[in-house]
């Protein structure tokens, strides 16, 4: 092989390596699922199985926020907390609701419905359209947010920890006394990180412990649409 060979050959590994990461970077945005539910809620495990059916879809990030304010009813929620019930609390506005609701799923932040019919995450998912925010990346302990469009100026950036997988729980009083109810990808904290703009931005992603797995959102303030999603 001549020297002006071996050239040629490096320069197209060298533009392979380059448009591959490209492709890596503009892939397909993930469709944000968020389920909100309850171990309390005797309605809730349908729409549990109905979110673990589409936790693996590719292009599709599923979470589950587990609610507290059916605690009272005799067993209190092992993965409640107050932060998920104020976010649901703060969509339920621009939803249209008059109010929080087990189970509800949300996707990408601005259409719902109960969840708990067969196909109905299937449907949502089908039916709302890809958000078109930033480009955004998770790499090592960085953050990366491309410019863009931020609608009234200003978005959240939201840091989610959740445990990757399905966790089966025993119930021992409420609703669902003796039942073992299984939850995907379960959130186990939510952390606002700071704001996006519109110009092109880094933030430090702080390391997970326990295993988690990181999901960040960058979403229009006060339960608005979410603009952009990405995991590690």
């Amino acid at each position: 092989m001549s020297r002006s060979q071996r050239r040629t050959l490096v320069a197209g590994v060298l533009a392979a390596s380059i448009l591959s990461s490209i492709g890596a970077a503009a892939a397909q945005p993930l469709t944000v699922v968020e389920l909100f539910t309850s171990q309390g809620c005797s309605s809730c495990p349908p729409a549990n199985a109905n979110l673990i059916k589409v936790k693996d879809k590719p292009g599709v990030l599923a979470l589950s926020f587990n609610v507290t304010y059916w605690d009272y009813l005799g067993w209190k929620d092992t993965f409640g907390k107050k932060e998920f019930t104020q976010r649901q609390v703060t969509y339920e506005p621009s939803l249209g609701r008059s109010g929080p609701f087990t189970p509800q799923v949300v996707v990408n932040g601005d259409t719902d419905a109960v969840g708990a019919a067969p196909g109905e995450i299937e449907r949502l998912i089908s039916s709302s359209g890809q958000p078109k925010g930033p480009v955004l990346s998770l790499d090592g302990g960085t953050i990366s947010i491309g410019a863009g469009s931020a609608p009234g100026g200003k978005a959240d950036v939201w840091l989610v920890r959740y445990a990757s997988g399905v966790v089966e729980v025993p119930v021992a009083r409420g609703e669902n006394t003796g039942r073992t109810l299984p939850h995907a990808n379960v959130v186990h904290s939510l952390t606002k990180l700071g704001s996006w703009t519109g110009d092109a931005k880094t933030l430090a992603l702080p390391a997970a412990s326990g295993g988690l797995s990181s999901a960040v959102l960058v979403q229009t303030p006060g339960g608005g649409p979410i603009l952009a999603a990405a995991t590690n």
